[in-house]
């Protein structure tokens, strides 16, 4: 216990700590927003790597599941599947959503990114776009998104290597499966207040109903990075799916409207209809066995959770 309530307290306030700046100025508007949000993904780390080395006393690698990663062969499968997987999951929300009618997609002009270019040009002196077709832009983008998966890993291993190579194990050596599933995201989604309450990521919501959107999309999504890290034996696939779906995020404004608003508490994978996908796919997964942690043959298998001894009573 004297493991998980460090760890928590450290990630939670430093997390805090790191986004003072931003309470104590601009809020979302100020210059370091970006440098702050960087610096927070790094404290679930942070607060692992402290409790791992001086209050458990253990490997530091093996306890945040940075190891192991032989077969190389499993651990490339997984990576590719944590790329694909959840691009995969963002661009179905928006169809879904769309089905629903609270997305209003313009998928033959693409005129709400169009007007967003134009915006931009506009502000940088209308530079041209390079002469490419709107569509050639548009397909550029979505290449980004791959290439910015692999651009997010090491922030997001920043939050993995906390969230589920060391709470995830530590919880489920306590709780059923489910229930350190179901913690360790609902823990996640409760660690982004600091930006979540000054509207980050749900500018038009208010800032309860906003956290609440962010503990459930956190408990949604940490569901399936808790299958990539149960089934991969190690921390790199959930890191990998975490910078696929943050540079995917950004994908709604290529197929919006213009003039229209999305609110995010409905719509992609941050809204509930966003959820409703891979709460299916999570449903599957269970049924079929795939959150069980794979065994431990060797010492180059994965590690089974078991309790963590503590260091106090």
């Amino acid at each position: 216990m004297r493991a998980l309530v460090t760890y928590l307290a450290l990630a939670f306030g430093l997390s805090w700590l790191v986004a003072l700046p931003l309470w104590l100025g601009d809020g979302l508007d100020s210059p370091s927003l970006t440098v702050v949000a960087i610096g927070m993904m790094a404290t679930p780390a942070i607060a692992a790597v402290v409790v791992a080395r001086f209050v458990e006393r253990r490997p530091v690698a093996r306890a945040l599941g940075i190891v192991p990663v032989r077969p190389w062969g499993r651990t490339f499968l997984w990576a590719a599947i944590a790329v694909v997987v959840p691009i995969a999951l963002v661009l179905v929300a928006l169809a879904v959503a769309a089905a629903l009618g609270l997305y209003q997609t313009d998928l033959r002009e693409f005129s709400g990114f169009r007007e967003i270019l134009d915006t931009q040009l506009a502000a940088a002196g209308g530079v041209e776009a390079a002469g490419l077709p709107l569509e050639v832009l548009v397909a550029l983008q979505l290449v980004n998104v791959v290439i910015g998966t692999f651009i997010n890993l090491v922030p997001a291993l920043g939050e993995e290597a906390g969230w589920r190579g060391w709470l995830l194990p530590h919880l489920a050596g306590r709780l059923p499966m489910w229930g350190a599933v179901v913690a360790s995201g609902v823990i996640w989604g409760l660690w982004h207040a600091p930006l979540v309450l000054l509207g980050y990521n749900y500018p038009t919501a208010s800032p309860l109903v906003a956290l609440a959107c962010m503990v459930g999309s956190c408990t949604v999504l940490g569901a399936v990075f808790a299958w990539l890290r149960l089934r991969s034996g190690n921390v790199w696939a959930p890191a990998l799916a975490h910078g696929a779906v943050n540079a995917a995020g950004g994908t709604y404004l290529l197929f919006a409207q213009a003039g229209t608003t999305v609110d995010t508490t409905q719509v992609t994978v941050l809204g509930w209809t966003g959820w409703i996908v891979p709460v299916v796919l999570i449903a599957v997964l269970a049924a079929t066995g795939q959150f069980r942690a794979r065994p431990e043959p060797d010492t180059d298998a994965v590690p089974r959770p078991e309790p963590v001894p503590s260091a106090g009573p």
